[in-house]
């Protein structure tokens, strides 16, 4: 029996692995940093023998709340990432598995490989309308990439997009997996639409370097990119740096940040209604794109979510209210579960992989759907 976590976006610590009736791991902290709770493994063991397997100090996690109910990601090809269910005992998650084959890999949501990433942004350049831009480069080297979508021109509404601020909320990339592919769809009329009249600036990955360490929060050295929208550096946050440069550049008719919740197991939004700036006709754009979305999905709600901001007493280092206070425009944090979306459950599989890229493809029909309102 072998663990093994030596691969891209792997974390990981083996305590005890003599038998596999005691497996007992533990999750490795970000770099620098007192986050953890993105894991990512494999286990190379005898099929058809169960093994019983904990993961242990949850308690001090980054979102012990996270736990309960929690169904572990596995997954045999890397591609179908089926969950299993678990017991939370408020400081020890224990599940068992039988493999049905000699090698297994465990996350705690089905990851995005940079890999894919890259594959996503170089089919995304062969549009005509597309085109794909090197910003600058991470501490660890890694390209910041921006896709520009649509021909810009007077008149024409500005829409960002960024995901994985948090890298291990890898369900923030699928989401924006399936937004592009609807939007460079030549046969999908919302996609013609919003190509006629906007200019979509899409940035799938905020932490390439967060993604490829197995961080869940955090970038290279620790730090947290979404509390540096208000004085970003080269030297601690330049993903966020490039990105907000660029966004003075070009500025912002509506803005959308794209992440993943560990304990709230709906889908939701996050407004800007405690920015200086708020007021009825940005709350009137808010309920407009709520009840567009909640007409188009059954996937989206607004029942439950983060309390709301009092007035003027927002963190305008969290990038969508820097982006609302800066640019005086719809803004939005949209934030998907780990667990399930427990509206509509799935037991075999949970919130995944396929259920984000069409969450991410709806929310462009209500993006269109307020286009003429912005």
């Amino acid at each position: 029996m072998k663990i093994f976590s030596n691969f891209e976006s792997g974390a990981i610590n083996v305590v005890k692995a003599e038998s596999k009736d005691d497996i007992q791991l533990t999750i490795p902290n970000d770099n620098q940093s007192e986050f953890y709770q993105w894991f990512h493994f494999r286990l190379e063991s005898q099929v058809g023998e169960e093994h019983s397997i904990k993961l242990m100090n949850l308690a001090k996690s980054a979102y012990p709340e996270g736990w309960d109910n929690y169904r572990v990601a596995a997954s045999y090809d890397r591609e179908e990432w089926f969950r299993i269910p678990a017991e939370f005992d408020g400081d020890t998650m224990s599940f068992k598995v039988t493999p049905e084959h000699n090698s297994i890999y465990f996350a705690y949501f089905a990851p995005y490989s940079y890999g894919r990433h890259q594959d996503l942004i170089h089919h995304a350049q062969l549009h005509p309308e597309c085109t794909l831009e090197t910003l600058g480069h991470t501490l660890d080297g890694n390209d910041m990439s921006l896709l520009t979508i649509g021909t810009p021109e007077p008149g024409k509404k500005i829409v960002w997009v960024i995901g994985r601020q948090h890298p291990g909320e890898t369900m923030a990339e699928w989401f924006i997996e399936g937004l592009l592919t609807r939007l460079l769809d030549d046969e999908d009329s919302v996609g013609r639409t919003l190509l006629g009249n906007s200019v979509f600036y899409v940035v799938p990955n905020m932490n390439p370097d967060g993604s490829i360490r197995g961080h869940l929060r955090t970038n290279a050295i620790g730090v947290n990119l979404n509390r540096e929208w208000a004085e970003p550096s080269m030297e601690r946050s330049p993903e966020v740096f490039l990105v907000r440069q660029k966004m003075l550049d070009t500025g912002i008719d509506m803005f959308l940040d794209v992440h993943g919740d560990e304990a709230i197991p709906y889908n939701f939004v996050a407004g800007s209604e405690g920015t200086p700036s708020y007021g009825e006709e940005r709350k009137a754009l808010e309920d407009a794109f709520k009840s567009a979305l909640m007409a188009i999905t059954p996937e989206f709600q607004d029942e439950y979510g983060y309390d709301k901001d009092k007035p003027r007493e927002a963190n305008l280092t969290v990038g969508s209210n820097w982006v609302a206070e800066q640019f005086d425009c719809l803004s939005y944090t949209v934030e998907m579960p780990f667990k399930d979306h427990d509206f509509a459950p799935d037991e075999d599989y949970g919130w995944s992989p396929q259920r984000s890229h069409q969450f991410g493809r709806d929310t462009l029909a209500a993006v269109n759907a307020v286009m003429g309102e912005l």
